[in-house]
């Protein structure tokens, strides 16, 4: 157990954005999800900022990886392309 108070601070402090990147993490999952279903391509290409917009986001809080924010990027943008 911590000893002293900013010890004690930090674990409250590290839950609390655990849970934060958790939401926004998961956020960020059922959005790619709802792109990848849409069969309509005008539709797909309204929702793609928005979504790329939210995985550049999470790329520069380092919640996820910049590499996997770019993979996710360009797999997007192609599936779109192809509808």
């Amino acid at each position: 157990m911590a000893n002293h108070k900013s010890a004690l601070k930090r674990i409250r402090r590290n839950e609390a954005v655990r849970l934060r990147n958790r939401y926004q993490h998961k956020t960020m999952r059922n959005a790619l999800k709802n792109i990848r279903a849409e069969k309509d391509k005008s539709a797909a290409e309204a929702l793609l900022p928005s979504v790329v917009s939210m995985i550049d986001r999470l790329a520069k809080r380092n919640i996820i990886h910049n590499n996997k924010a770019a993979n996710l990027k360009s797999k997007l943008t192609k599936q779109v392309a192809a509808l």
